[in-house]
């Protein structure tokens, strides 16, 4: 009897804990590269998120593909300690550095210089935690992006 009963507390406890509404990527913004090491640029971009539910969540890690042009030219693997506010929009920043041999050294240099577009998906998730229970929110964005060295 009374281990049914502590079951139930605990299935209660756990569910209110799990937030109602998925976490939403709006956006991913302020795409740009800048010099990296070596030959390989750094991608630079700011992930626009937003929370809809009316509890508050802590972001621990990122972690993505970075695909161009359908080709995978790196990993995002970021560990964090954010804030993220019930019912707000908040900003995590990406910072990867990219392989341009995956990509072909040839066509994107030559690409970078002219100010070719690319289509950049992201591929992964974010944990957070909620109440400290981890939660997994998937990520999966493309855009097309003119990027330009």
């Amino acid at each position: 009897m009374w281990s049914k009963s502590l079951w139930l507390v605990v299935l209660v406890l756990l569910t209110g804990c799990v937030p109602e509404e998925q976490v939403v990527l709006r956006a991913i913004d302020n795409v740009e590269l800048a010099p990296g090491k070596g030959a390989d640029p750094v991608l630079k971009a700011d992930a626009r998120f937003y929370n809809p539910n009316k509890i508050r969540m802590k972001v621990k890690a990122i972690e993505l593909d970075v695909f161009i042009d359908g080709k995978k030219s790196a990993r995002v693997d970021q560990k964090l300690k954010s804030v993220i506010k019930s019912q707000a929009e908040f900003t995590l920043p990406l910072e990867v550095q990219l392989s341009m041999k995956e990509i072909g050294l040839v066509d994107a240099l030559l690409g970078l210089f002219g100010g070719k577009k690319y289509l950049i998906n992201y591929k992964g998730h974010i944990k957070v935690t909620v109440r400290g229970f981890p939660l997994r929110i998937p990520v999966d964005y493309s855009k097309e992006v003119r990027l330009r060295i």
